[in-house]
């Protein structure tokens, strides 16, 4: 692109997509033109179907006139996009009779091809090109040879196979991040290093192909310390009083260097080498050939222990004849720029629903928050609550009145919950109906009750599986046995069922977790809280806390084995070199490590259209991700339930009784809890994201005992004469019910 000063990067709104990301690698790099108030993405300008490039290549934007980008704009206003439903989608399918028109970005998200070739045409989700297989082609997983992760062998819109090697598959998003690494002079095959007919498959297959030189070429000075030579003794106790750097050739201050692999050094009279002597080994070759049966011993002075050396001052290696050079660290380059998007802090729900009905109880409680800051953030809570509940209620109305029913053995929750949604009838969209086979009152197992038993006992389930790791704030684990079983689809499906279903929400998902979701793991940097893995997160600590090039040194020469399997090796010559190691290892184990996982997590999490609300949305959806529901508070209580009474002087007195009773609940003065009194009410001991469907109702009767009609939803508390008297009754009932229940 050319340099034109009047260019700016700017955090304001893409003319085109209307969005204000500042992501190159994924909607090219955003400009802004001060002088007419424009800013654009190259790639939304690119594939915009109503514009040429008419001008000379230092013109407007790259040869994009600007009064030519102005009546794009004009036109694309006119157009909506079928999958936001916002105006301005400035793409359309090229594929004959389709009408479709989308903005860049949203053909991103629907998975879209965009040919970057040619005349950059644009093919929707049903018309776009898809590679041909034969029936033995597919099927099962191999290694992605570029991030080295797991990838199934499907044809699918995330993997692409290679066109001149049978059994070579990538990810998108790596040959995506290669390509742009690379550039169209290098970037070919990792396998057989074909050029030609891979670049032309890649390019039918929306895979952008920079017209530029590699990004490793356009360093300055890039392959200077090539023309070196090593000169560092490495071993633990360098006897030289003039330093490890010191070299006197033909003394016994000579610097010998590894005959193998030339990374290493040692002065002769280090390692008690005879004056005749011309080759020595490093402990790491030594170690290869001693495994492969290649090495003997020689008669001398082992180096076993004195090659532990805290002097590791260089980890290059020569580049692969089939790979060309890569600058250190350029593997992680894209993701390390991107900036860590945080989550708000958000406190625990007290209320789903807020009404204004004249009938609902407002308690006056006493003062607990005399925090201003901390009352506002609870109203914005709250506020986020209703958001959430207001979307899923939207999200429900896709839920028809046919039924599925599921047969589920509590005793076996997992299993019979797996069965169920792969059932053949099973829908998504079908009202689901509960019958727990293990249950010896069979005839009570069909109500609303069981499916929120159901949902709840689900979750749980899925919070202590296999499938996520971590303590409390949980991200998604690397089980190879459940990529192969497709569990992962099948969880992210469970979840969005229950929450539209009026489900309970999961609660345990971690920052990190949430934002790869919403913003895609390219826009996410983990910290090390979310590394689960003891050994792991010790080897980090290590690095990050080691306060003098010696022992970081020495550090990485101790986990060496862990940081080549990882890819994480980078040369080490300064201290401050660590804060790049420590991110490339939390890059690679918490995020690309579950790349596989993450997808297929995704993918069922679109069911019924609750990731695309969760991407909408994120702070909403952030406060029932990633907060643990707490206890519930008597307020919370008090402000679910609106009242019906007969007349105004029994509403007035038993809700004076009513609320007198959660205070006593709630500060341990009875028996039972207020989440006994929820579940009494409405067959669940939470408030579900939702809320309640239909809304809890609270009516005093003359009767003799209180009633929870679970149905509807109803609490029916009898009409007494003493406080002491209402207290008892209800006492009684919940705890004996709800102990019936349990046995």
């Amino acid at each position: 692109m050319s340099k034109n000063c009047n260019f700016d990067i700017q955090s304001s709104f893409c003319v085109l997509c209307g969005r204000t990301d500042d992501c190159p690698e994924k909607y090219g790099e955003k400009r802004t033109y001060k002088k007419h108030n424009l800013t654009v993405h190259y790639y939304c300008l690119l594939m915009s179907s109503g514009i040429w490039q008419r001008g000379e290549e230092d013109e407007g934007v790259d040869g994009f006139l600007i009064q030519d980008i102005k009546k794009e704009v004009n036109r694309a206003a006119k157009l909506k996009c079928n999958i936001c439903r916002k105006k301005g989608a400035s793409v359309g399918c090229v594929a004959p009779k389709c009408k479709r028109s989308y903005h860049f970005p949203c053909g991103i998200q629907k998975e879209c091809i965009f040919q970057f070739m040619e005349d950059f045409r644009s093919y929707c989700w049903e018309h776009r090109p898809v590679q041909k297989f034969l029936d033995n082609e597919f099927g099962g997983t191999s290694q992605c040879t570029i991030c080295l992760d797991l990838v199934e062998q499907l044809p699918a819109y995330n993997v692409l196979k290679s066109p001149c090697c049978k059994n070579s598959w990538f990810h998108r998003e790596c040959l995506q991040y290669q390509a742009l690494s690379a550039g169209i002079f290098f970037f070919r095959c990792t396998v057989c290093n074909n050029m030609d007919k891979f670049q032309k498959e890649m390019l039918r297959m929306g895979i952008h192909i920079p017209e530029r030189d590699a990004s490793w070429e356009l360093e300055e000075n890039a392959y200077q310390d090539l023309l070196q030579c090593y000169q560092h003794c490495d071993i633990k106790r360098c006897l030289c009083k003039k330093g490890r750097d010191y070299n006197e050739p033909d003394s016994k201050w000579e610097i010998k260097r590894c005959q193998y692999c030339g990374s290493r050094g040692t002065h002769v009279a280090c390692s008690s080498m005879k004056s005749w002597e011309q080759n020595w080994e490093c402990m790491e070759c030594r170690s290869i050939f001693a495994k492969s049966g290649n090495y003997s011993k020689k008669k001398k002075r082992s180096l076993a222990t004195s090659e532990k050396t805290d002097g590791t001052t260089c980890l290059l290696e020569e580049p692969s004849p089939k790979c060309s050079r890569r600058s250190p660290g350029s593997q992680h380059s894209f993701l390390l720029q991107s900036p860590k998007i945080m989550c708000h802090n958000s406190l625990s729900p007290c209320s789903v629903l807020e009404l204004s009905a004249s009938n609902r109880l407002t308690m006056s409680l006493s003062p607990l928050m005399p925090d201003r800051n901390l009352s506002l953030r609870k109203k914005h809570l709250r506020k986020q609550k209703r958001e959430v509940s207001n979307i899923l209620k939207d999200l429900k109305l896709q839920v028809n009145t046919k039924t599925t029913r599921l047969n589920i053995n509590e005793k076996n929750i997992w299993d019979s919950a797996l069965k169920g949604f792969r059932q053949r009838n099973f829908s998504p969209t079908n009202t689901i109906e509960i019958q727990f086979t293990n249950c010896k009152n069979k005839s009570k197992t069909h109500t609303s009750v069981s499916t929120k038993r159901f949902f709840k006992l689900l979750m749980l389930h899925l919070q202590n599986s296999s499938l996520f790791e971590g303590s409390s704030a949980k991200n998604l684990s690397l089980d190879f046995q459940a990529v192969k079983e497709n569990l992962y689809f099948e969880a992210g499906k469970m979840i969005a069922v229950s929450l539209v279903h009026g489900g309970p929400a999961p609660g345990f998902f971690s920052k990190t977790l949430f934002n790869c979701l919403v913003y895609g793991p390219e826009n996410v940097k983990p910290d090390l809280e979310d590394v689960a893995d003891v050994d792991v997160a010790q080897t980090i600590k290590t690095i990050k806390y080691t306060n003098n090039l010696s022992s970081l040194q020495s550090t990485i020469y101790n986990c060496y084995e862990f940081l080549a399997a990882a890819g994480c090796l980078r040369p080490i010559t300064d201290l401050s070199d660590k804060n790049m190691l420590v991110n490339d290892i939390l890059i690679h184990h918490v995020i690309k490590r579950i790349k596989s996982p993450l997808e297929s997590f995704s993918q069922g999490l679109k069911t019924l259209g609750v990731l695309e609300k969760m991407q909408a949305h994120p702070d909403a959806f952030s406060s029932i991700f990633c907060r643990k529901l707490e206890r519930l508070s008597a307020e919370a209580v008090c402000d679910l339930f609106i009242i019906h009474s007969s007349s105004d002087a029994n509403k007035v007195k038993g809700a004076d009784f009513w609320i007198g009773y959660l205070k006593d609940v709630e500060s341990g003065e009875s028996a039972v809890t207020l989440e006994d009194i929820l579940l009494f009410a409405t067959g669940s001991s939470s408030i579900p994201p939702m809320g309640f469907d239909p809304e809890p109702t609270l009516k005093f009767l003359h009767m003799r005992y209180p009633i929870g009609n679970r149905l509807l939803n109803c609490l029916e508390l009898p009409i007494t004469k003493t406080y002491e008297e209402f207290k008892k009754k209800m006492e009684f009932t919940i705890q004996n019910t709800l102990r019936v229940e349990r046995e």
